[in-house]
């Protein structure tokens, strides 16, 4: 049921909203010239390799499709990249993923292989469910990217505060989701994203 239930609403989710995505694709390319798409390589359901889809909002940076970590990564946004972060348009392109299979609506967010790595026990539980355009993580560490730029070693910080956090948030998830649950996150989702003072997260 979720699985069909997620399919026709980003399917119709798509539709509605092509204006605004070939809008967001020709000033990207106008602006900041190619590619408009953002590509990565992400861990998803069942531990299984996919491409995760965004508008490209930075300055292209060599091996960040890898997953490289890049704690000065706030300063390649562009000036129009700052704009669709903050709306999270940047997000849209995902609703493909959604349709292809790859995620839902509501579930954990995704992360690199490096670390998957890292806690490779707790993830094995985090993928038996699809992974999400938003969670309660994501709701929690929207203020990410500034929480990084602050600590004085950001990977450190992420390894070992930001993601175990995390990773309470998807098992916790795991075991309570629901559909009424997920239509509860998907409007504080967007309540928060609609809020003038939002800070947008990294993930």
């Amino acid at each position: 049921m979720k699985r069909t239930l997620d399919f026709l609403l980003a399917a119709a989710g798509l539709l509605v909203l092509s204006p605004l995505l070939l809008g967001v694709a020709v000033a990207i390319a106008w602006s900041d010239g190619w590619p408009v798409f953002f590509r990565q390589t992400r861990v998803g359901w069942r531990g299984r390799d996919f491409s995760i889809w965004k508008f490209r909002t930075m300055r292209v940076l060599p091996g960040a499709e890898q997953g490289r970590f890049d704690p000065g990564t706030a300063q390649r946004v562009t000036r129009l990249g700052q704009v669709l972060r903050r709306f999270k348009v940047d997000e849209l392109p995902q609703l493909w993923n959604v349709v292809t299979g790859d995620m839902a609506l509501v579930g954990p967010r995704p992360e690199v292989r490096k670390w998957v790595e890292a806690y490779p026990e707790r993830w094995a539980l985090v993928h038996t469910v699809r992974p999400g355009i938003t969670d309660p993580a994501s709701i929690e560490f929207r203020n990410e990217e500034g929480l990084l730029a602050r600590a004085v070693d950001p990977e450190r910080t992420y390894r070992e505060e930001i993601l175990p956090r995390k990773l309470e948030l998807y098992e916790a998830y795991v075991r309570t989701h629901s559909t009424w649950g997920d239509g509860v996150l998907i409007l504080r989702t967007l309540r928060i994203t609609l809020r003038p003072n939002a800070p947008a997260g990294r993930s």
